[in-house]
């Protein structure tokens, strides 16, 4: 097949795949598309097969630990720690919306951070519902907390996000290293976020309650302790070039242990839990993207990235990776730009900016942002305009001062 049809079929394919999962027809998994789009990838060549089964290798621990981490993260939920959470943001409010946002952007970020952006998604914006209907304060804010929070919150470490876990190895920066040279950004994201909604949403601010929130149920100690444990284990397997994946399991059994001993466990909701529908659609689009970028993509985003990392350079690999975000999902930027930036730490940090942050500008530029807007109740659903004017107005900002952060983070630190 010519290069020129080649392209076309694949990025056919790729639109096609992502439509597919942000429609989910019927309730179909993301996969149902995805993979045949990946197997009709193969049989016409556009991609060999020995280069197909080479970036299944490359990629499967990163989907492993994906598995494993929402595995681990309803589990927590089943063992109280949201619902813990959301208590204790009730009481520390004290019936105030705009402290009970600054708490729920606190939570969201350090949900985010450790347990991953789905677990802020799927998890903690149920929790958030309830407490704001429960303290009858508007609930705009902190619904719209979660989903900037869920994506901007993830910068952190290198588990927080799939985008991370994809650029990582790339890198070639430890555990430690990645989280201290996103640290300051991360905090730079996060502030950014509060203020934009706390400006965006200034009239809600005042709208206080009064009403006193219930007692906080006891704290899931044991819970809490694994989680500690686990977030522990992330660093150390690191530092010894093991997959978080395993850290990630381990962590899975210490919360299932008090389960077995009660026969709680069944084995049909771990194994739903893990999302394998949507394991499957991440190594099957990343089969259809390496299609792609074989056949011309690639060649072009080559030449528009800079080959140094001074400020100028890597805002422009920001601005240009939060807008291939925002045209083609976070998931396939992220897929197309690693390979091209392997090896060159500053920029694939930088990349992770634009990735992570820039999604908040659409709806369709992260999944995550499609997941949390389908599993809020239709009267409870932002408007598209209201979405789309404050991600205008407030993400590319956040991106130029988050990078900037990083810029000097790299000169203080060093990759």
């Amino acid at each position: 097949m010519q290069a020129a049809a080649a392209e076309a079929v694949a990025v056919t394919l790729l639109l096609a795949s992502l439509g597919a999962a942000v429609l989910r027809p019927r309730g179909l998994s993301e996969a149902f598309v995805a993979v045949p789009a990946g197997v009709l990838v193969i049989v016409l060549g556009i991609v060999p097969a020995h280069d197909a089964l080479d970036r299944l290798r490359e990629i499967g621990p990163t989907v492993g630990f994906l598995a494993a981490i929402l595995v681990f993260g309803h589990l927590c939920a089943d063992a109280g720690v949201f619902d813990y959470l959301g208590a204790r943001a009730a009481i520390a409010s004290q019936g105030r919306a705009a402290r009970l946002l600054l708490l729920v952007v606190v939570l969201a970020a350090a949900v985010t951070a450790v347990l991953t952006l789905d677990a802020t998604v799927v998890l903690f914006t149920p929790v958030v519902l309830a407490t704001v209907l429960a303290l009858r304060i508007p609930h705009r804010a902190p619904l719209y907390a979660c989903a900037r929070l869920a994506n901007s919150g993830s910068l952190l470490l290198p588990v927080s996000n799939l985008t991370n876990l994809l650029a990582f190895g790339a890198t070639g920066l430890s555990f430690g290293r990645f989280a201290a040279l996103m640290v300051a950004p991360w905090l730079i994201a996060c502030t950014g976020e509060w203020v934009a909604l706390r400006s965006f949403f200034a009239a809600d601010a005042h709208a206080d309650s009064g009403r006193t929130p219930a007692a906080a149920p006891s704290a899931p100690r044991y819970a809490l302790t694994i989680l500690a444990m686990t977030v522990a284990l992330f660093v150390i397997t690191s530092s010894v070039h093991v997959s978080p994946a395993w850290a990630a399991l381990a962590g899975c059994v210490g919360l299932l242990v008090p389960r077995v001993a009660t026969r709680q466990v069944r084995l049909r909701r771990l194994v739903g839990e893990a999302s394998p529908g949507f394991c499957a659609f991440v190594l099957a689009l990343a089969i259809v993207v390496q299609g792609v970028t074989r056949h011309g993509l690639g060649h072009a985003l080559a030449h528009l990235l800079p080959d140094t990392s001074g400020l100028l350079q890597l805002i422009a690999v920001a601005a240009l990776a939060a807008v291939l975000a925002n045209l083609v999902n976070n998931l396939p930027a992220t897929l197309a730009l690693v390979p091209l930036l392997a090896g060159h730490p500053a920029a694939l940090l930088a990349m992770l900016v634009g990735v992570n942050i820039g999604p908040n500008a659409t709806y369709a530029g992260s999944l995550a942002t499609l997941l949390w807007r389908r599993i809020l109740p239709p009267e409870d659903r932002p408007r598209a305009r209201d979405f789309h004017r404050l991600g205008v107005l407030a993400t590319p900002v956040i991106v130029a001062a988050t990078t900037v952060t990083l810029w000097a983070a790299l000169r203080l630190v060093g990759t």
